[in-house]
């Protein structure tokens, strides 16, 4: 059998059922393949104590016949997801040395069917980010690189560092969160599947918060049956979460018929940017035909409101971000900063985080607090929640209309190289999200899947957005995208 680390999780469940390889052979397979990643700087807390104990469990589980579908499937875990007794740092200072005492409702769930923890991936601080370029911990580098260059290239983000484990065969498949596009732009970016499912699909207890109303955990694979078999794991209702959705999670598996005959998928003209790469418009165009052939129906429709889409997610995301980050405070948990003599709890909080926010999360929390003060809460903050209203609602029209799905472009590009973007104004890097954000102001599932490569041999990928709740379906509309596209290729090892 080839490398065990390359299998996806369908595969690696089917030869862990037969017994042809143990899920002790698979961790440690990945765990090799991890120590020799180091220049993808994916990994930031490796557990390979833990993987072996919970690798040696799932074998047990195996032998006894109780085995769900993850059930010793080895897995990166994004670092804003709190696992009881590892680092727990959301890329940042501020949470230096933080080691929860509980689990995240996702990676308990995880566990308890069976899952194996390799360690944590690398990612934006506090998830605010498009590049991976805003961690404590330093850049991820993407393992793709374009033809005859070395140029280090980003894998995206905020789940840069899930996308490339995941992408590099360090691991099966990751947990991502998306706020604005961090599962799906990323997944696009280094040829791989991410889905954001609807939001309260999936619980978002025990996950730093960034933007509470826009956050949504989800998983980032191999392929779109690995997405359905890893989302089936990590939804459902959570008492604890008061925005989780209390609804049966259905077979997400048993929905891959491969069947859209009748289905309806719309094209929407207003995601045709000024300036987009003529690579990217092809592809769309692509894409469209492939769906056309698998016998569903094109729709041209119009979703007015995507414009003002960008700069609403950027009051609204911020906004909530400067309440959340509030409770970083030197006081109960994390980095403290030296104080001199004299100081009181004012220049405590002052220094404290100065020194633990980077310069993105502070530009976003000043940001936010702006937005919230008296004088402008209403020119900006109410003004971003209406048009956030009318977005949602051009969904529901176009869905009321029979829409069946959405097809879009993943992203404006293929991945740029890291520092590139150093120079430009912050906000030609928040363009990045601009097919993206639209989904998370309306709460809907999208999901991005590799469709392509560029004329440099980059990845690029198509999203796809569903109804509410109806996962399934979208799922199966990206599977018959996936088969369409036949996207086999792997980055080149240099690393």
């Amino acid at each position: 059998m080839s490398e065990l680390n390359n299998l996806t999780i369908a595969g690696a469940r089917d030869v862990l059922r037969k017994g042809e390889v143990t899920a002790t052979d698979l961790t440690m397979a990945c765990l090799t393949a991890i120590d020799a990643a180091d220049g993808l700087n994916a990994f930031v807390h490796k557990t390979p104590t833990l993987a072996l104990d919970q690798a040696r469990a799932a074998d047990a589980r195996l032998k006894a016949g109780d085995a769900p579908a993850m059930c010793g499937i080895p897995l990166g875990i994004k670092d804003l997801f709190c696992t009881r007794g590892v680092p727990s740092q959301a890329a940042s200072k501020i949470l230096a040395g933080f080691r929860p005492e509980y689990e995240s409702t996702v990676t308990q769930k995880l566990f308890d069917a069976g899952a194996v923890m390799l360690g944590k991936l690398n990612m934006d601080e506090f998830a605010m980010g498009s590049s991976n370029e805003t961690s404590c911990y330093g850049n991820v580098v993407n393992p793709w690189r374009r033809q005859g260059s070395n140029v280090a290239l980003t894998p995206g983000g905020s789940s840069g560092g899930s996308a490339s484990a995941v992408a590099a065969d360090l691991c099966l498949a990751a947990t991502g969160t998306d706020t604005g596009g961090s599962i799906r732009q990323p997944a696009a970016f280094t040829g791989i599947v991410g889905i954001k499912p609807t939001y309260g699909r999936v619980s978002r207890w025990g996950i730093v918060a960034f933007a509470s109303s826009l956050d949504q955990a989800g998983p980032m694979t191999k392929s779109v049956r690995d997405a359905a078999i890893m989302l089936q794991a990590m939804a459902g209702h959570d008492p604890k979460d008061s925005t989780s959705a209390d609804l049966a999670v259905p077979d997400f598996e048993a929905a891959l018929t491969g069947d859209i005959r009748g289905k309806k998928i719309g094209i929407p003209r207003e995601y045709r940017m000024d300036g987009m790469p003529d690579e990217i418009e092809a592809l769309w165009k692509r894409g469209t035909e492939m769906m056309r052939d698998a016998g569903a129906e094109i729709v041209d429709i119009s979703l007015p409101h995507t414009k003002y889409a960008l700069p609403a997610y950027y009051v609204v995301a911020p906004a909530e971000a400067s309440s959340n980050l509030a409770r970083y405070d030197g006081v109960r948990y994390g980095h403290r900063a030296k104080l001199a003599q004299g100081d009181g709890i004012t220049e405590m909080y002052e220094k404290t985080r100065a020194e633990g926010f980077g310069h993105e999360v502070q530009r976003r929390v000043m940001i936010g607090t702006y937005v919230l003060s008296a004088g402008f809460y209403d020119a900006y903050y109410n003004r971003a929640r209406k048009v956030r209203a009318l977005i949602k609602r051009d969904f529901e029209t176009v869905f009321s209309e029979g829409i069946d799905a959405i097809l879009t472009p993943a992203t404006p590009s293929a991945a740029f190289g890291l520092g590139e973007m150093a120079d430009a104004d912050p906000i030609a890097m928040y363009l990045n999200d601009v097919f993206t954000v639209t989904v998370n102001l309306a709460g809907l599932p999208g999901v991005a899947v590799p469709a392509g490569l560029d004329a440099q041999g980059l990845p690029l990928g198509l999203q796809l957005i569903g109804r509410p709740w109806e996962e399934g379906d979208l799922l199966n509309h990206a599977y018959v995208l996936e088969r369409a596209a036949g996207f086999v290729s792997k980055p080149g090892k240099w690393w």
